[in-house]
Parts: structure tokens; C-alpha cells; sequence
């Protein structure tokens, strides 16, 4: 296993600093060392105190780790003092430690300095020229350039001067410039790169800087090149903002657990798609209520992205007799018409992420309703000209014109369809498991 560790300040409400990056190195699949230079009491709404920890401990807690367990990669965070800073760039040197990442934390969101001009000056002349990369932000990038930045060709010559002090590459940050996509710039001593993302509309971003830096350390400790180092913990760190915390009452923190979890939270969809598929199987048959076009079962990931974050049945089911069989195992993209579906309906309430299409008939719509379930309709007759032009946007804004006429969230969303497209209905739920029993006792009272 590769080893990270973290030179940086302790967060006590778990956000940012050590807590962060431990989290991220851990998730990311490295084992976390940690050296701790400085201990915070804060909490989502700012920092309240500063417990400083001297450099004869911070020297002993390098030599304990770096002496025994060592370290694939480094990275630094909060150092608040120039003596931090140069026992941190001493004992860099001495272990020899290649894969080093700069977090260069000098500036605080409210814009208060955290590292005074001698601290700066050592932060310059001793532990930048050492870096395999530097990662400010635009604020720390004005402070060590000492010139203002209001666009990406200003971040641009912002990285070329912080090059010229020694490092390797500079990564400067681009998520203070407004606007709606966010751009970072890489600059490797010759040529400039453009990471971009889309800016996502949330408080929630405590931790971006440690969570980024420390993703970069790890892609480094695991042999990528730092080109692609910084890719990836571009990726993981967006994705860690769009599943952010609303933690707190103030700037919650981002969440790379939900990264990390996606490939468990991907095969969980699976599975409960094929205990639902046993089930319809096992309780009678349901053939009946299969449409022309047959039908699918969907299943979304939490906080699902676009289609492919949406597990179907590729071939949908097909009738053999009363009994059915699904042509291949659930695979994710399979479906954009259930996605479509399901897309919509999490932007209305986040849990209601399976669905599956059945045979429309009014009297299967009247034993819905009978049955308690919450039945809703749209009607393609007043679909908007632009919607009907757009390939695939029918499905997204009949749905979504069910749900916002409905009192309640509904379990069926039917439509009677037009020249060319068959009538259908929906059965909506939070689990394919819940579909499924939905759709079993639809089957029972049709028969």
C-alpha cells in the first residue's frame, strides 16, 4: 500500500486540514501518516482560536514517521509560523521526499493573512523550490506573485512567476473568479493546461483546497504522472463538492466519501435490481400488464449525474408465455427512456430513484387508484414546440409537469400517448424492490 502523509493543521469540525486529508488518502485507497502543526477550534462557521504547535514537536512527529513508516508522497497545508516552515522544508530534504505537494494555506475565505511576511518569505525561499507541485488558490497566487488576479490569463502569468521559484509545476486554482465554470491552470515550465469544471450552486466547499492537494498527493504516491494526478483530483474534488454536507449552520464540508462510494453504491444497484426481477418472477404472473415495447426496471445511484449513473435491463424484459425472463443482467446506460424518468423525478424528491414502465388501460389506472396509490398524468397534446424538437426531452418534461400538478409525490405517471408513441404508465419508487411490489399487486387486481 502507498504511504501519504499530510503536514498540516487540525480541523475540529472535521472538514478541512488533517481530518480532510486523511479522509481523501484513506478513500483513495493510500494509507495517511499524519504531522500536525497546528491545532484550531472552528466549526462551519469560521475559526475561533489557534493552538500553535512548536517546531521541536513538529521536527519529532517528521522524524517518528518518516524514520519508520516513510512516505510515497507529501504534502503540506497550514504552517503559521517561518519556523514551521523551515523545520518542515529541513526535514523534507533530509528524508529525500520527491512526490512533494505545496498547499500553500495563507489566506483565510474571509481574506484575514494566516502567515506573515517572514513566514512567506521562508514559504518562498525554502519549501516551494522543493515542491514536485504548488497549488494555490487565487488569493494565496496574489500574495506570493504580489499581483492581482482577475482573470485566467492573469492566473496564467501567476503560475509562470511562481514557477521561476523552483518548483516543478504550479496548479493555480481558479474557483474565486465568477462565473460559471471554474478553470484551473497547470503550468509545467513550458506548456499550459486547462483543468474546467462546472461550477456547482452550493455553500458547502470547506475543505476544497486540503481535499484537492491531498487527492494529488495520493494519485502521486501511486505513480501517476502529475498531468494526470491532477485530472483525477480535479474529478474527485468536483464530485466531492456536488455531494457536499449540509452540515452545520454555516460553509458545510464536501464529501469524497460519496466518491469513494460510488463503486460499492454501483453494485448494491445491481443486486437490488436483480431481487426485484426475483421477485416480479416469483409472485404470479405479471405479463399482462407488459406494453408493446415491453418493459424495463431502472434503478439510479444516489444523487445520480446523467444516464450513466442509471442501472436498466439492456433488452428490456420479454414475454416467454405467462412467464418473462430478462435478456442480460442490469448495466448501467441501458436505459435513457427510464432514465429519463428517474432523472427527473430525483430533481423533485432525491430517494425516489427506480421506476418501471407498464401497459396503460383505464382500468388499470382505476385499480391503481383503488389500490391507494397516487396516480398522476401528463398529456403530449401540451407539450411546448421547443420540447418536442429536442430528441429525449418528451419524457423529461411530461414527468416533471405530472409531479408539479400532483398534491403529492405520485407512484404512477401515465400518459395516453399520440400518433407513433403507445400509451404508458410509470410505477415510481424509491428501491426497485418497492417497484416491484407495486407492480405485483397492480398485477393481482388486473387479473
Amino acid at each position: 500500500m502507498k504511504k501519504v502523509v499530510t503536514i498540516a493543521g487540525s480541523d475540529s469540525g472535521g472538514g478541512a486540514g488533517i481530518q480532510a486529508d486523511l479522509k481523501t488518502i484513506t478513500l483513495l485507497g493510500a494509507f495517511g501518516t499524519s504531522v500536525i502543526t497546528a491545532l484550531t477550534a472552528q466549526n462551519t462557521l469560521g475559526v475561533e482560536g489557534i493552538y500553535p504547535v512548536t517546531r521541536d514537536f513538529v521536527g519529532k512527529q517528521l522524524d517518528a514517521v518518516l524514520s519508520d513508516i516513510g512516505a510515497d508522497a507529501a504534502k503540506t497545508g497550514m504552517l503559521d509560523s517561518p519556523g514551521l516552515v523551515s523545520v518542515v522544508s529541513a526535514k523534507i530534504k533530509e528524508y529525500g521526499l520527491s512526490n512533494l505537494v505545496v498547499d500553500p494555506v495563507m489566506v483565510a475565505k474571509s481574506g484575514h493573512r494566516l502567515l506573515s511576511e517572514d513566514g512567506k518569505k521562508a514559504l518562498v525561499n525554502e519549501l516551494i523550490p522543493q515542491a514536485l507541485i504548488v497549488t494555490p488558490n487565487i488569493p494565496e497566487a496574489e500574495v506570493i506573485c504580489g499581483m492581482k488576479i482577475n482573470s485566467v490569463e492573469d492566473m496564467e502569468k501567476a503560475a509562470q512567476s511562481i514557477r521561476q521559484l523552483g518548483c516543478s509545476y504550479v496548479l493555480v486554482k481558479g474557483g474565486h473568479l465568477e462565473g460559471d465554470t471554474l478553470v484551473d491552470v497547470l503550468f509545467d515550465g513550458s506548456d499550459i493546461y486547462h483543468f474546467q469544471s462546472k461550477r456547482h450552486k452550493t455553500p458547502n466547499t470547506h475543505g476544497t483546497g486540503c481535499t484537492y492537494s491531498a487527492a494529488i498527493a495520493t494519485f502521486l504516491a501511486m505513480e501517476y504522472d502529475v498531468f494526470e494526478a491532477v485530472a483525477k483530483a480535479k474529478k474527485f474534488v468536483d464530485l466531492a463538492i456536488y455531494f457536499s454536507h449540509p452540515i452545520g449552520k454555516g460553509h458545510g464540508p464536501t464529501n469524497p466519501y460519496r466518491v469513494a462510494a460510488r463503486d460499492w453504491e454501483r453494485y448494491q444497484v445491481i443486486e437490488s435490481l436483480k431481487s426485484a426481477v426475483k421477485m416480479l418472477g416469483e409472485n404470479g404472473t405479471i405479463t399482462h400488464l407488459f406494453p408493446e415495447v415491453q418493459s424495463n426496471l431502472a434503478y439510479g445511484l444516489p444523487m445520480p449525474l446523467g444516464y450513466e449513473d442509471v442501472a436498466a435491463f439492456p433488452g428490456r424484459f420479454v414475454r416467454l408465455g405467462k412467464e418473462f425472463v430478462a435478456v442480460k443482467d442490469p448495466q448501467f446506460g441501458a436505459s435513457r427512456h427510464m432514465a429519463n424518468v428517474i432523472l427527473t423525478a430525483v430533481r423533485f424528491r432525491s430517494d425516489m430513484r427506480s421506476a418501471m414502465n407498464i401497459r396503460y388501460d383505464e382500468f388499470t389506472v382505476r385499480k391503481c387508484l383503488e389500490l391507494g396509490l397516487t396516480v398522476a398524468k401528463f398529456d403530449r397534446k401540451d407539450e411546448p414546440e421547443s420540447i418536442k424538437r429536442k430528441e429525449g426531452s418528451t419524457l423529461v418534461w411530461g414527468v416533471a409537469e405530472a409531479i408539479r400538478h400532483s398534491n403529492t409525490f405520485p407512484d404512477i405517471i401515465y400518459d395516453v400517448g399520440e400518433v407513433g408513441k403507445e400509451p404508458m404508465i410509470r410505477v415510481l419508487g424509491t428501491t426497485p424492490e418497492e417497484v416491484a411490489e407495486k407492480v405485483i399487486n397492480i398485477a393481482r387486481a388486473t387479473l
